[in-house]
This record gives structure tokens, sequence and C-alpha cells, in this order.
């Protein structure tokens, strides 16, 4: 089978980078097929401190996908996010190209083209424009207008912006990796997109990804994408205080924090125990899983409150009508529902990608970027491709993220 027939995600993380293989069906479905992950090295919340070790990670991650399917992988998606990146609304206008006024992709792609035209500083790059409406003639609160018939075409959108530098520093890091860019992803987007049900963004909600080292928050009103914001804080922070409390090294709280660790004490077994390796000392000490408890429990809870406080500093409710939706590595930790339950409200539920082989909350970026390309049509061919042939990428209608490609062409 060609390597066309499959795309791939690349999830940077500050702890772990993870590559997702999904092949793509004649009908421009997709399945997971395969998974590869490397600790993250040279990354600190979300951007790249060291180019050489970064791209040992990627590699590493790559590597392992590539023996699991049995492919050479050379083009990714990749995910941006970070507290670098902000948004910036906008508005487009076209007006109908074809003799019959029916809307088609091309004046689609023209009024994207058109919301890109805005002002903004020269450290800033554009990573990618989000359609929050269309308008066809005056008729608003439109989301797809392909085939419809109209003279004048609207757009309000969402124009995500982030730092040029570190952007300019991930492409490097891809490019020494031997890969090339397929189009880069708001991440906080795609995890929304992957996470949320239709009700939930017209209610108002909160989307927590909580990560090694950071916390991505991402907040939906009346169904579309109000705003994001980014708290340096993470897993990393957890498994810090661990390394202090029981005096051991990083390596060994990360480990006991994954193997023992329970985020409530009410939940915690004092008969459960295991050892320690202290620093300083040949001698190993005998902790239990209570006192582990002790010690996760209070930056779980102040996590949970930094968010809420957050999203209040960053002018929405702080009880959402949707609640809140926590997804992230973080969130493996057992019992944690009861914690942020207590800090949040009663209104709190995990999201994790139900595909199989990734039912972790840890893989929803990558799951996610999947998803969100296959919603957003970037993998549907235009006609059903035969079974054996490989997909024709030239078949397919143009998309936001391929005009992407255009633009990385300046960095690469």
């Amino acid at each position: 089978m060609s390597n066309e027939d499959f795309v791939i995600a690349l999830d940077l993380g500050s702890s772990q980078v993870r590559v997702i293989v999904a092949e793509i069906n004649p009908d421009g479905t997709t399945h997971i097929v395969g998974v590869g992950t490397a600790d993250s090295l040279g990354m600190k919340k979300g951007a790249i401190i060291n180019i050489d070790q970064a791209v040992q990670s990627i590699r590493e991650a790559v590597d392992h996908a590539e023996r699991m399917v049995g492919i050479e992988i050379s083009e990714v998606y990749i995910g941006v996010s970070g507290h670098h990146v902000s948004l910036q609304p906008s508005h487009g206008v076209v007006a109908v190209a074809s003799e019959d006024r029916e809307i088609g992709y091309h004046d689609i792609d023209r009024v994207l083209q058109a919301a890109r035209v805005i002002a903004i500083p020269p450290e800033r790059a554009i990573v990618e424009v989000v359609p929050k409406q269309f308008i066809v003639d005056g008729l608003d609160d439109i989301r797809d207008p392909n085939g419809m018939i109209g003279v004048r075409l609207e757009v309000d959108a969402l124009i995500v912006t982030g730092a040029k530098t570190i952007i300019e520093n991930l492409l490097r890091c891809i490019e020494r990796a031997n890969l090339s860019i397929a189009g880069m992803v708001f991440l906080p987007l795609a995890v929304s997109e992957l996470c949320l049900s239709t009700d939930e963004k017209n209610l108002g909600v909160v989307v927590a990804d909580i990560g090694g080292g950071t916390t991505t928050l991402t907040v939906f009103q009346q169904g579309h994408l109000a705003g994001t914001s980014v708290i340096p804080i993470g897993g990393e922070y957890i498994t810090n205080d661990i390394a202090i409390g029981l005096r051991t090294q990083t390596s060994t709280a990360e480990e006991v924090k994954c193997k023992y660790g329970v985020a409530s004490k009410d939940f915690a077994d004092v008969n459960e125990t295991f050892q320690v390796q202290t620093i300083g000392t040949t001698r190993e000490r005998t902790v239990t899983q209570l006192e582990l408890s002790q010690i996760i429990e209070p930056r779980l809870e102040e996590m949970f409150h930094l968010i809420k406080q957050q999203v209040k500093a960053m002018g929405f409710s702080d009880e959402p009508a949707g609640g809140y939706v926590l997804t992230g590595g973080v969130m493996a930790t057992k019992q944690i529902i009861h914690v942020a339950q207590s800090q949040l409200g009663a209104a709190v539920r995990i999201a994790v990608p139900k595909n199989i082989g990734v039912k972790e909350p840890a893989y929803t970026g990558g799951v996610g970027m999947i998803h969100y390309l296959q919603k957003r049509g970037v993998l549907q061919p235009t006609n059903p491709r035969p079974a054996h042939p490989p997909r024709q990428k030239g078949k397919r209608p143009p998309s936001a993220l391929e005009r992407v490609k255009s633009w990385l062409s300046e960095f690469i």
C-alpha cells in the first residue's frame, strides 16, 4: 500500500513526543493503525529550547511508528500551541465567481484568503484561519456554504497567529529530522473538536488539556471558539513535588507517580507500599500510597483552582453551563475526577479517544489532529478511489491547511 494512504500527526509535548499514524479509507474516513512515542527532550512549556535534543526525540518517535506500521514516514501534520499563540478576529468578503452563482470550494478558498489580509506585527506569523460563520447575501450563521446560491460571500473568522521565531525553530526541527510538513493544525481547536459535542459548544464549555509542562484552556460559547489561554503548570510539577517530598530522583518520582499515584487521599490504600531509593544514601525507603497521595492531592487542587481563576481572568464565567471537559496525560491519574469536581463543580468529565490502542487522555492531541483534518475535508478525496491504486491528493478540493504549505516554503 502506498504511503499516501496514510496521514501522520506529530504531537510535540513537553514530556512526550507522539506520532499517530492513521490509514485513509476510500471514503475519506480514517482509522488509527499505529503510534510511536518517545520522551520529549529539548522542549519546555510548548517551545523548543534545544534543537538537537528535540530532533532526537522526533526521530525516535517516528522510528517507533515506522516499525509498528511498516512504512517510511516522510510527511507529517504538526500541532501548534503554547503561550505564544493568539487569536485575532477578521472578516473576508468576495463576489461569487461562477456564472450560475453557485458557491464552490474555490469561492470558500478565496474568502478565507481575503480574511488573511490583515495587519499583523512582523514578529507574528499566521498559523491557521478558523471560520466562525459564513454569510451569503446577508444570511448569517452558515457553517458550510458549498453548493448554495448567492452573489456575495462573507466569512467571520479567527486568525490564529504565533511567534515567528518559535514556529521557525519548530520547522527547523522537523526539517533536520528528515521530514516535510503537510500542514499545521491549531492543536487546542483539534483537541476540542474531538472532545466536545455540539450541545456543549452551544451551551458554553471550557476544555482543559493538562499536559506535562502546560495546561491549555479553550473556551467555546454559542457554538464558536471564543478564547484560548495557557497556564505554565502541568504534570511535571507533581513529579517535582514527589521528588522533593520523598527525596528521590525525578525519574523515580515519575515512575511511582504513574504506578502508585492516587489523586485523593480518600481513595488511597494505606496498606499499599513500595520502595524508593533515597538521594544521598544507599538505603531504600518504604512509602505508602497514602503518603504519596498526600503529596499529589494539594498540587492537583492548586492546578484546578488556577484553571478556574484563569477562565475568569479571560472574561468568561468560571461556571460555564456546559461545564469543564478535562483531557491530557495528567488525567490518567487514578480518582482525579473527584478532586476536579471538588474545585470546578459537578459538571466535569474526562475526555479520552475512543480508538483502539489509544484510549488514554495523553493521546487526545494526536488523535484530535487526525479527527480535525478528516472533519475539515483535508483527507476527503473528490471521488472515491479504487481499492488498490493510491489516493490522488490533487483531486480533492483545496483546504485552509494546504494553503499553509505555500507560507511554510518561506522558512524551509
